[in-house]
């Protein structure tokens, strides 16, 4: 128990090393047509980890909701600064949606869980991390996935683990996992 709390300590004195690094402002939302959207500022507090393979570009999917929608894994990740949904990422997000409305999932919830690299302030990331799940959301919505199926929250930079351009690519994505 003592290592959780030393590495949850390391975590959060390594997120304020980083404040400096931030951006002034936090991003507009971008709609996968191009167009912006108002940015929700809810946040989560759980600690998740779930098993997890990238699907797209910017959408990494819970491997248990893979199996049941017959999605292959491919790579993912949204770019820096950025919470625009990618013509990549349209594909996959059509399959989730196909089986959660009419597939083999029907009726489930999903879980949408944004999360950020951790340059930036703390208040930066988790918007930009809730503004990421909501792109997914507003996505998912107009395919048909009711809203109440399909709630969305950030973590931020929280869980993040890169400490270069590759490791922090990781970090920007937008997990989905099965509700509950």
């Amino acid at each position: 128990m003592t290592k959780r709390y030393t590495t949850i300590l390391f975590a959060c004195s390594a997120a304020i090393a980083l404040v400096a690094c931030g951006g002034s402002k936090p991003p507009e939302a971008t709609s996968p047509t191009g167009g912006t959207t108002a940015m929700q500022g809810s946040a989560s507090s759980t600690m998740e980890t779930p098993a997890q393979a990238s699907t797209s570009g910017n959408i990494q999917i819970a491997e248990e909701i893979l199996a049941a929608c017959g999605i292959s894994a491919a790579d993912a990740l949204f770019p820096f600064d950025s919470s625009r949904l990618e013509r990549k990422d349209i594909k996959v997000l059509n399959d989730v949606a196909v089986c959660f409305i009419t597939g083999p999932m029907k009726g489930r919830s999903l879980k949408l869980i944004g999360r950020a690299d951790p340059r930036g302030a703390a208040a930066y990331n988790m918007t930009l991390g809730q503004s990421r799940a909501d792109s997914v959301q507003k996505y998912l919505m107009d395919k048909g996935v009711p809203q109440t199926n399909v709630p969305s929250t950030s973590r931020g930079a929280m869980d993040a683990t890169g400490t270069d351009e590759a490791g922090w690519t990781h970090d920007r994505r937008v997990d989905i996992t099965l509700g509950t």
